[in-house]
């Protein structure tokens, strides 16, 4: 038996536990200066002093960033240093090639739609920008779990601490407040991967069909090359139709203000159920290895600590699924016509379908790291339909149905689009009463 170890076997046990409580007073007060040899045999520990003082450093920065909410800002940091790997500013020809796209898509759209040209111009945006203006919007969606997690972690804690921790009075007030932070840090840093990956799949701001970017278009030109390879495609036939599909989505939420929160409402509904599974954090605390932090973040990666959804949560994500398979759909159908000119549109059209039904690895990491996909599964009937009301309607009565959002149509009008456009005929009219009923939705309550 090696020297060290044969002191560590003969050193008394109270000792032994004195020492551990001097490391955590000292971690909680922040002084440093802690000699992680001494704490070579403690059970529990790390066997190594290098080890160790990767532990205390990890422990150390979870506590300074531990407060009231997640750090958030540790998300984005990572995610911006992941991008930062691989991100490119596009040189002056790419941006005027795009600028050129993007105005041509303009124009095309405006043959399509009735709905209006955008206030703000398209803007061409880098992975990390991409990452800096939408991880407000990823971290209020992560938030639920992240929250639920530490919260778990710091109930164990309390309830299963030994006796003696107990008694120590504001250290251990101070242990559950290290817990807590290293459950939001550890979140909050698998977070910024996933979204740093992220950045590096999508090609617009309205890709993963939420308006990240609110009322403007985004292109992210990196990411526009990426989408092109291996389809034997021209990349100026590419980029034409992402920028139109992009301003088509970007228009549609400018003109129905109401949607994007009514979007919002249903994954915040969809986030209010999420619950962590106790049992599962409790099994995986007692196997926790201190020394091997991979192994929760496995854990959140896998979505294994999160209780199957709720009756409600199926609701709520119903109605989510419908809103979003309504408007990729419309931006579908609008797209296909405004880009009937280019040669290889359709081509192009099936792989963005293809692409949004199976989605990347990115958003995949995504959904069981929150427990929510933003993936239109009836993209296809939800275009059928759009496509048939714009062939027996025409494109103006189509677009009106957005105007509010009792005229939008149901999961039920996806399923049978001709009882549809009987009803907005009125059973074989000429389309009066549907002008009549939104001619009253929109009056002055005056």
């Amino acid at each position: 038996m090696a020297e060290g170890a044969a002191d560590d076997a003969e050193r008394d046990p109270r000792d032994q536990e004195e020492e551990l409580r001097e490391m955590l007073r000292q971690i909680m007060s922040g002084e440093g200066g802690i000699d992680p040899s001494k704490l070579v045999g403690l059970p529990g520990l790390p066997g190594d002093a290098a080890g160790i003082s990767r532990l205390i450093s990890q422990f150390q920065g979870a506590l300074a960033n531990a407060g009231d909410g997640i750090n958030w800002k540790l998300a984005t940091d990572q995610a911006v240093e992941f991008a930062k790997q691989t991100s490119f500013t596009p040189t002056d020809q790419q941006r005027g090639d795009l600028d050129q796209a993007i105005n041509v898509a303009g124009l095309w759209l405006d043959e399509s739609t009735v709905i209006s040209q955008l206030v703000e111009p398209a803007k061409l945006m880098t992975r990390v920008e991409w990452i800096q203006q939408t991880m407000p919007f990823w971290s209020q969606l992560a938030e639920p779990v992240a929250t639920g997690i530490s919260d778990v972690l710091t109930r164990l804690l309390r309830e299963q601490a030994p006796e003696e921790l107990s008694e120590m009075g504001g250290m251990f007030q101070d242990a559950s407040r290290l817990v807590k932070g290293v459950g939001g840090t550890l979140f909050a840093f698998q977070l910024g991967q996933v979204v740093g990956q992220l950045s590096s799949e999508v090609v617009s701001g309205g890709d993963v069909g939420i308006p990240l970017l609110e009322e403007r278009a985004a292109l992210l030109p990196q990411n526009l090359g990426s989408f092109g390879e291996g389809l034997d495609i021209p990349q100026d036939q590419i980029a034409l139709y992402l920028a139109v599909r992009e301003l088509a989505h970007a228009r549609l939420f400018k003109h129905a203000r109401w949607l994007r929160l009514q979007l919002i409402t249903s994954i915040t509904e969809f986030a209010r159920g999420i619950s962590i599974d106790t049992s599962a954090v409790e099994s995986l605390v007692q196997s926790f290895d201190p020394s091997n932090p991979e192994e929760l973040q496995a854990a959140l990666t896998r979505g294994d600590l999160i209780m199957p959804k709720s009756e409600q949560q199926l609701a709520a994500l119903a109605r989510l699924e419908t809103m979003l398979a309504l408007v990729e759909g419309w931006v579908d159908v609008v797209t296909a016509h405004a880009t009937a000119r280019l040669p290889r549109s359709d081509a192009i059209g099936e792989s963005v379908r293809r692409r949004r039904a199976t989605g990347g690895p990115a958003e995949s990491a995504f959904a069981t790291l929150v427990g929510l996909e933003l993936r239109p599964r009836r993209l296809r009937e939800a275009a059928r339909m759009w496509q048939i009301v714009t062939d027996t309607m025409g494109a103006d009565k189509r677009d009106e149905l957005w105007s509010h959002p009792d005229l939008l149509p149901t999961a039920a009008d996806i399923d049978d689009p001709e009882a549809l456009v009987r009803r907005l005929q009125g059973e074989g009219g000429d389309g009066d009463d549907m002008d009549q009923a939104l001619e009253e939705l929109l009056r002055d309550p005056e």
